[in-house]
């Protein structure tokens, strides 16, 4: 699948619980060896280390690879221009980069119109140092008002096999060409019904989790997080699984 003009692994990485540290480091560096096109972070992960650990990892990324990551979040104001510009300057510090590939605005600040918000994160994409932008947690509504000031290329919402609250999100994504990114992927899922399909499959139940949410929509792109590099290639093995229309009906 495309995420804006480059083309990219259906699993990525999601790193909230990534901690700068050698191992860590090298756990970046073996996924992108594995296969993983997308690794998504947030200026709030750990205090701030998920992002110097990817910049450890590897300044610029390898080709291929897209690093995403995300400011304004922490309660009201934190989606002030003020903020925002502190935040995307201290990321492409901790990236060790000139150019975020995307960049989402995390949460929409109750205290600051979306438009101000998404107009400060474009601010960085006309000066070429934010190539794409997203935002996440959204409505259909925010996400038209979105697309009047800014260009979206991803939305990244909290979805799952248990957690439906935004399929007409996903729908909407799917007709516009839009990303979704499903974040908690593996949440609060399975059941004796996704087990079942799982030894059909020879696979694990996460492994079925994350083929269903491939198959839900042409425009998914998982990211469940791991600090295990065995696990992470479970993850990419998902890929491989095709549901038929009787198991993909069974697990709506």
């Amino acid at each position: 699948m495309k995420v804006g003009d480059r083309d990219v692994a259906r699993i990525g990485l999601g790193t909230n619980r990534l901690a700068n540290t050698p191992e860590h480091v090298e756990l970046i560096r073996a996924a992108a060896g594995a296969g993983v096109q997308m690794i998504d972070t947030a200026h709030s992960y750990q205090g701030g280390q998920s992002e110097e650990t990817i910049g450890a990892a590897f300044s610029p990324p390898p080709d291929g690879v897209i690093v995403a990551t995300k400011g304004g979040i922490g309660g009201p104001g934190r989606g002030k221009p003020e903020v925002l510009r502190a935040e995307i300057e201290q990321s492409l510090r901790s990236l060790r980069t000139g150019t975020i590939d995307l960049y989402y605005l995390h949460r929409v600040d109750p205290e600051t119109p979306l438009e101000e918000s998404l107009g400060t994160i474009n601010e960085y994409r006309e000066q070429g140092k934010i190539r794409h932008i997203g935002i996440s947690e959204v409505t259909v509504e925010q996400i038209e008002r979105a697309r009047e000031v800014v260009p979206v290329t991803a939305v990244q919402n909290h979805y799952n096999l248990a957690e439906r609250k935004y399929e007409d999100v996903v729908d909407y994504c799917t007709r516009e060409g839009i990303v979704f990114v499903p974040f908690f992927p593996l949440r609060d899922g399975g059941g004796p019904a996704v087990d079942e399909i799982a030894q059909r499959h020879r696979a694990r139940p996460q492994q079925v989790m994350l083929a269903w949410l491939l198959r839900r929509s042409p425009v998914m792109l998982p990211i469940p997080g791991t600090l295990s590099i065995a696990h992470l290639k479970e993850n990419m093995a998902a890929l491989d699984i095709e549901l038929s229309d009787e198991e993909f009906s069974r697990l709506k």
